[in-house]
């Protein structure tokens, strides 16, 4: 999930996948003696105006955030990031690349018709349609047996693996042995849509009182870029456990403009601390701080394909005299560790990846970066473009990484700051030269990652191809060995960030401030998924 899409709970079942896994329904688990405010309503930064509310199409953290109250796909990730029944009651693997779903009979759609196994596999259908043109119909889709052919628009949509055997058990046929796919699951683009609704309104559907959903949420109020406010679904199967009955959203990009919002009681959820300000507000609010690291990288991309990135010396060099020791302890100072590669610590499925020249002194990286530019012909004095999102965050990182440029090697970056949406929009487009990226797992395991590099991916924004790499990843998932799957992934993972498609910098943690009396919080939720139906307002 483009941070967005979206930390150390462990997503993958340890049950034997042959095992049938009927597991009680979560919902707000309140520790006993805990009185609750007469008052059950939240207000959060969400940290961007979403590019949607359509599950298919949404992209950014911001969207998936939403769409997660209004929308309940098959699972769900509770508020420790543990995979959950959503309108699945149990599941089964029956083959290595067949699973069975049993569905609710009282999951409900907020018009009060039944949700069902159609509804699925229209929902499915829709996503990976290149007519829908979602930017994560092959990402998610090449886990379906026929996925990436739909998504590629090489064979129709009702080819994909997906088939409703009754009203109530929908059937997941896979392109390979997944062994993570109820956690895949959980995705609300492979979710549920109800057809009547889209049908009646188009390209309005997703408008308030138009929005037909079948989360625990509706769709009260959409006010572009001020808020978006959700009510509790009364048609919701399991409404007496959800606790909120209303939320709202706020679409602030600036750091400084959430925190004061914040002290001002304006905000109980702060999206992201501004950069270099964790220490302080550690120190303001002990109680309220909340940090903690996450399956996520922030990372740079290269336009690769465009003439100023098409040699892989200049990109190589770029990255080497970015000094990420000094960005994690004096920029952005909130936790984060230094990232050298594609996978970070804690993700399942691959070794987490590290350049050797990592462990250089500097002065030794700035001479070899300075032989790549030589080599390459670039010289001092030349001019790249940057393209940031605005956020106090986004542009201290950006300022820092242009001196680091300018003062190691001559070269003269220009930042240009933009809304999130246009950015987004830009790096699919390919109409930038270096952009800021950031990348939240939407599973545990390494193809999330391997989905920001690989050749056809939606997700590479950074238009490289690395075949001999991608043979290794097919090899891969298709091992039912997860030892040799490890070893075959780790070792695409080495071979693509040789071509320096991006350049990684940082691990991921979420320092923010949260009020105390928000309950439901936790800090084991490595992607940062949390569900309004989790959370509860204390007394107070």
């Amino acid at each position: 999930m483009h941070d967005k899409r979206p930390t150390l709970g462990l997503l993958l079942s340890s049950l034997p996948l042959w095992l049938a896994l009927v597991l009680p329904a979560q919902a707000a688990v309140i520790p006993p003696g805990t009185q609750l405010h007469p008052t059950q309503t939240l207000i959060r930064n969400n940290g961007s105006e979403p590019e949607t509310l359509d599950p298919a199409l949404a992209e950014s953290v911001g969207a998936n955030n939403l769409t997660r109250d209004l929308f309940e796909a098959l699972t769900a990730n509770d508020s420790n990031g543990k995979t959950v029944p959503g309108v699945a009651e149990s599941w089964k693997q029956t083959d290595p690349v067949t699973w069975v779903f049993k569905l609710r009979q009282n999951a409900k759609w907020s018009n009060g018709d039944s949700v069902t196994a159609h509804d699925f596999v229209y929902g499915i259908r829709r996503f990976v349609d290149p007519k829908t043109a979602s930017t994560y119909a092959s990402t998610f889709g090449v886990f379906l047996a026929n996925g990436k052919d739909v998504a590629l628009g090489k064979k129709p949509p009702v080819e994909i693996g997906i088939k409703a055997i009754d009203k109530y058990t929908l059937e997941v046929k896979t392109a390979f042995p997944v062994s993570f796919l109820p956690s895949l699951m959980s995705n609300n683009n492979l979710g549920p849509v109800h057809q009547g609704a889209l049908e009646k309104f188009g390209k309005d559907w997703t408008k308030p009182g138009n929005l037909v959903s079948n989360g625990a949420y509706v769709l009260k109020a959409w006010q572009v870029n001020s808020k978006i406010v959700l009510e509790k679904n009364p048609m919701y199967w399991d409404a007496k456990n959800v606790q909120l009955t209303q939320v709202t959203y706020l679409p602030v990009e600036d750091g400084n403009a959430d925190v004061k919002l914040y002290e001002s009681g304006e905000n109980e959820w702060v999206y992201q601390l501004p950069p270099g300000t964790y220490e302080q507000y550690k120190k303001q609010f002990p109680t309220e701080i909340r940090n903690a690291p996450m399956i996520g990288l922030r990372y740079y991309s290269f336009q690769t394909q465009s003439p100023a990135f098409k040699d892989v010396r200049v990109r190589k060099a770029l990255s080497m005299v970015l000094d990420r020791d000094i960005l994690a302890q004096r920029i952005t100072v909130d936790g984060q560790a230094p990232a050298y590669g594609l996978i970070v610590k804690g993700v399942e499925g691959a070794d987490v990846t590290q350049y050797d020249w990592a462990t250089w002194p500097m002065a030794r990286r700035v001479s070899e970066a300075k032989a790549l530019l030589q080599q390459a012909g670039v010289k001092p004095g030349t001019k790249f473009t940057f393209s940031y999102n605005t956020s106090e965050y986004h542009k201290k990182m950006a300022i820092f990484a242009a001196s680091e440029w300018k003062t190691k090697l001559g070269l003269n970056v220009e930042l240009e700051a933009m809304e999130f949406k246009v950015l987004l929009k830009k790096r699919h487009d390919g109409t930038f030269e270096m952009a800021r990226n950031g990348w939240l797992a939407d599973y545990n395991d390494a193809t999330s990652f391997l989905a920001l590099v690989r050749c056809d991916s939606d997700q590479n924004n950074n238009f490289n191809c690395n075949r001999k790499a991608e043979d290794l990843i097919i090899q891969g998932t298709a091992q039912t060995d997860q030892a040799k799957r490890k070893a075959l992934l780790t070792q695409a993972s080495r071979m693509i960030m040789e071509d320096y498609p991006i350049i990684p910098l940082l691990q991921y943690s979420l320092p923010r401030l949260v009020k105390s009396w928000v309950g439901g919080y936790s800090l084991l939720n490595a992607q940062d998924r949390f569900r309004s139906k989790d959370l509860y307002i204390i007394k107070h």
